[in-house]
């Protein structure tokens, strides 16, 4: 399927399920560089906890949905300019949508005049940042469940 066509609208609280379907996928549709126990710790489950509303109520979402109107990608702005949340679909990869769904975040913050974005961002996502102007700050491992997993701190000014 073609993706880079998708449109981009504001999620909503409705779009809560979908939008833990679309990281769900996202985290363990291969290739990754995390391993499957590395990716269960992540996220076991596309239901998310209770929590899961709240912390999206809280963030500016973008969710992108192919010409089907199926979703396949979304990316959150939060509170300080912190990108909290950037999936895409496996079919979605390569077609432009990842700077689309960051062009519309760069512009929301740049609305509520943010001056930096930062984001921690997975071994899978660094590259894409990057792309974006992003440059790594700081690299860490996060322990999740019994699992370590690789990220980075990564920034750029607006």
């Amino acid at each position: 399927m073609n993706c880079a066509g998708a449109s981009l609208r504001v999620a909503t609280p409705a779009d809560d399920e979908l939008l833990g379907r679309v990281m769900f996928e996202a985290v363990h549709t291969d290739p990754s560089p995390y391993d499957a126990a590395q990716r269960r710790a992540w996220i076991d489950s596309p239901q998310q906890g209770s929590d899961w509303s709240e912390r999206l109520a809280a963030q500016y979402v973008v969710l992108a949905e192919d010409g089907g109107g199926d979703a396949v990608g979304f990316m959150s702005l939060a509170g300080g300019g912190y990108i909290d949340f950037a999936y895409l679909s496996l079919k979605a990869r390569g077609a432009g949508l990842f700077r689309r769904l960051f062009a519309a975040i760069e512009a929301e913050a740049r609305r509520q005049r943010v001056a930096r974005l930062w984001v921690h961002a997975s071994l899978m996502a660094e590259p894409a940042f990057a792309a974006m102007g992003f440059g790594v700050i700081a690299r860490e491992e996060v322990v999740i469940r019994d699992q370590r997993l690789a990220r980075c701190t990564m920034e750029r000014a607006l």
